[in-house]
């Protein structure tokens, strides 16, 4: 009596283990033809409990495309297993719910080998591969993401050098405009792809810009990522220009951006000079114009005219319905205005004669062009350390200043920063990580974001030089 109290409590325990992980649990008698169906596999299948007559009611209900690979399987564990592991899509016969489901269990034999049953349990994993479609679709959408930037950067590089007569002021306006396309990327991503606010790419592109010369006023409104992208390189050339030839070339100019709703459901944007030099029409068509007056209004399902008045550099935007997103659920921070990316090279080359230069960077390429660059300014270059062992290696030897990537093959670089802080050696971050709240980490320290100039980071490492 005892002995089958014991048995009934550990069936009534591993009863309530199966209930609780979502299980079902079956028995299929071989010399019978009989296969038992549990209430739990009842719930999760729709086949009725008890005892049927065959298992091919399973077969009958496997998806067709999956019903041959699942009797392959399990005639192949019926030979020669001693455990099997199936997964296929089941339409449950009561509702005709497709699902995914898990059997697995063992194969019991008499002496002669012969199999006699399988036991063991179902599970519904349809959860599981739905998640992994998400996955799947999240990859290809990525990777079609990714073809179009670099299709995009591609025909910026190309369309910039056709424009520029040498190799010094090709790099630094393509630099620039990749610069915009990251920024409006940033916003993007922080948004989830859902959108970008119009306000935030001003803040981006002119918050940096000629402190208290800039301004720009509107109604909230969303942009489409194509849309973002387009409006973020339209406002560069144009910041670009007022600060080489226009407003922004003299203390006493300014620029004000204001946009308005059109009725129609688009919006119209002003880019408004005054108070610089007097304007007048350029001799020759650069690609900031092209950009402007064709690849914008067409981005923007609208036009855009450019008038070069005497008294400042007006430009109407006029931009479709199409451009336009709903606000997204996450809206991300206004940017931060980003004083130590717009390093004045007009000063010249910053020179780091004698410094000694710790580089953490976990690409080859970014941490080889740091290299370079920095040794041009006359650094004495330490590293560059690809990993975070490497770059902690690196702290016993004499190092004045430091420049680091905030990710290292996805490990933070706080370590190294904490060291360097307790050194009170200074460092600047080079990173493509977009944190509105200031540098990683909490630290006090200039962020350069990527893509950037390596004269940038050579100007912010002098600078804290400087100011030891």
């Amino acid at each position: 009596m005892t002995r089958e109290l014991s048995r009934s409590s550990d069936r009534e325990r591993l009863g309530a283990a199966l209930q609780a992980a979502g299980l079902g649990e079956f028995e299929w008698d071989l010399a019978r033809g009989c296969l038992s169906v549990s209430t739990r596999m009842a719930a999760l299948t729709g086949l009725p409990a008890g005892d049927i007559e065959s298992e091919g009611v399973i077969v009958r209900n496997a998806h067709p495309d999956d019903a041959a690979a699942f009797v392959a399987q399990r005639d192949a564990a019926l030979h020669a297993g001693d455990t099997f592991d199936i997964r296929f899509r089941f339409i449950r016969p009561t509702d005709q719910k497709l699902i995914w489901l898990r059997l697995a269990g063992v194969v019991t034999r008499d002496a002669a080998g012969a199999a006699q049953r399988m036991t063991g349990i179902i599970e519904d994993v349809s959860q599981n591969h739905l998640e992994e479609d998400q996955r799947q679709q999240l990859m290809a959408e990525l990777d079609h993401r990714v073809k179009n930037v670099l299709a995009a950067v591609q025909a910026l590089a190309q369309q910039t050098a056709k424009r520029t007569a040498s190799l010094p002021a090709f790099l630094q306006t393509f630099g620039g405009r990749l610069k915009a396309m990251a920024s409006a990327n940033e916003l993007l991503t922080a948004a989830r792809w859902r959108g970008a606010a119009i306000d935030h790419l001003a803040a981006a592109e002119l918050g940096a810009i000629a402190p208290g010369q800039t301004s720009w006023a509107g109604p909230e409104l969303f942009l489409t990522p194509r849309a973002a992208n387009a409006l973020s390189l339209a406002l560069h050339e144009l910041a670009t220009n007022a600060v080489k030839f226009g407003a922004l070339s003299v203390e006493t100019g300014h620029v004000a951006l204001k946009w308005t709703l059109r009725p129609n459901g688009g919006f119209e944007l002003t880019w408004t000079e005054s108070g610089g030099p007097t304007v007048t029409a350029p001799a020759r068509r650069g690609f900031g114009s092209t950009l402007l007056e064709q690849v914008t209004g067409r981005e923007l399902n609208g036009e855009t005219q450019v008038d070069y008045r005497p008294a400042g550099v007006t430009v109407r935007l006029r931009a479709g319905p199409q451009a336009v997103a709903e606000r997204p659920e996450v809206v991300p921070e206004a940017p931060v205005a980003r004083v130590t990316e717009t390093v004045a090279t007009s000063r010249g080359p910053a020179s780091l004669k004698g410094a000694r230069v710790l580089i953490v960077e976990d690409a080859v390429l970014l941490a080889l062009e740091l290299e370079t660059g920095l040794s041009e300014a006359g650094a004495t270059v330490i590293g560059p350390a690809y990993e975070l062992e490497e770059a902690m290696a690196l702290l016993d030897q004499p190092i004045d200043a430091a420049v680091l990537d905030a990710n290292l093959n996805g490990r933070s670089v706080t370590p190294v920063a904490e060291a360097l802080h307790q050194r009170q050696i200074p460092f600047v971050f080079a990173t493509g990580y977009g944190e509105t709240g200031g540098a990683p980490g909490g630290f006090e320290a200039p962020v350069i974001r990527k893509p950037y100039d390596v004269t940038q980071v050579a100007a912010a490492v002098a600078d804290l030089l400087a100011n030891r």
